[in-house]
């Protein structure tokens, strides 16, 4: 039998990411379709939101995790575009952050996929990944869900953890309901729902089951969950804690603390402003958080991080799936 999750209540431990979708990502899971996002601002969360990042944690003396989407640094799809974001993740591993994968182009669906279509996805995120960071660790899939192929795929990479599951049933009803929403309005979202059995997965660190990545196992990688809180398991993600109110913020944080493990995951788009940085209208119309200016995110980011110092010991994801490794 797989042992219990090593973690520390009384010394919670916080690991912060960042998945840096690009912006044909949002265009579409809001049904607005990929190929209508405006080509020039394909890099834009990129070169606007990782600069932006890298000031704050070197500020504060944090070394995070970046999931980057690899297409980003393809000079083959992308050209000079590529270029200039391939320089800003270089910037970022020397200066001692964790370069992850988020698979090659981001396909929502990746788990729905054949086997070797799927695991091609991953290996071509792999070896452009490698390009830059040297040897690639992390993953995490595209909208959180997992397959058994995927898994297959990092086993055979050698990858050291996956940080997939979120085990949040609130969220994901939230999310039903609004891609039924956009279908009765004959508007499909490109977005998907998750295996309905990683909603009952472990929301502390694990071994998974290879051929059942939402249950204990003994596959020779290690599960690290997204941030949900305890009993309740509401989301204690960027997006949620950005656009709560501050008592809910800070009860969210809190009850992070009881957990004893905090995977508190960022998008990069939570450090762009709609305004500032030129996100057309019908997507900001669409997107919540493109809505709030860049100062009142930043005001709450900056209030989180705070909460989380002062009460969390901060940890790459890779530095945690190591030393947590041996003891699963």
């Amino acid at each position: 039998m797989a042992r219990a999750p090593v973690v520390d209540a009384a010394q919670p431990t916080c690991a912060v990411s960042i998945d840096v979708d690009p912006i044909p990502c949002y265009y579409r899971i809001h049904g607005l379709g990929a190929e209508r996002a405006p080509r020039e601002l394909r890099d834009l969360v990129a070169r606007r939101a990782l600069p932006r990042f890298a000031e704050l944690f070197e500020r504060r003396g944090i070394a995070a995790t970046f999931f980057a989407v690899a297409e980003d640094i393809d000079g083959g799809a992308l050209g000079r575009m590529a270029r200039g974001t391939r320089a800003l993740y270089g910037d970022l591993v020397r200066a001692g952050h964790e370069l992850a994968s988020h698979s090659y182009s981001h396909p929502y669906d990746l788990a729905r996929w054949p086997r070797a279509r799927a695991q091609a996805e991953i290996a071509r995120a792999h070896e452009l990944l490698g390009e830059l960071a040297g040897r690639v660790r992390g993953f995490r899939a595209p909208g959180y869900d997992i397959s058994p192929a995927m898994v297959d795929e990092l086993l055979r990479l050698g990858y050291l953890y996956d940080s997939s599951i979120f085990p949040a049933p609130g969220y994901y009803a939230a999310k039903a309901v609004i891609m039924a929403a956009m279908r009765a309005a004959r508007r499909a979202s490109g977005a998907v729902l998750t295996d309905p059995r990683a909603l009952v997965a472990p929301a502390s660190p694990y071994r998974p089951s290879a051929r059942a990545p939402w249950r204990r196992g003994r596959a020779d990688i290690v599960e690290l969950p997204v941030a949900v809180t305890p009993r309740m398991r509401m989301p204690a993600i960027g997006t949620s804690l950005l656009l709560a109110p501050e008592w809910l913020r800070r009860r969210l944080v809190a009850g992070m603390r009881r957990r004893g493990f905090f995977n508190l995951e960022l998008h990069g788009i939570d450090l762009v402003d709609a305004e500032e940085d030129g996100i057309p209208g019908q997507l900001v119309a669409r997107q919540p958080d493109l809505r709030l200016p860049l100062a009142r995110k930043r005001a709450a980011l900056e209030a989180v991080l705070d909460q989380v110092q002062s009460g969390f010991r901060m940890a790459r994801l890779v530095d945690l799936a190591e030393s947590w490794s041996a003891e699963l």
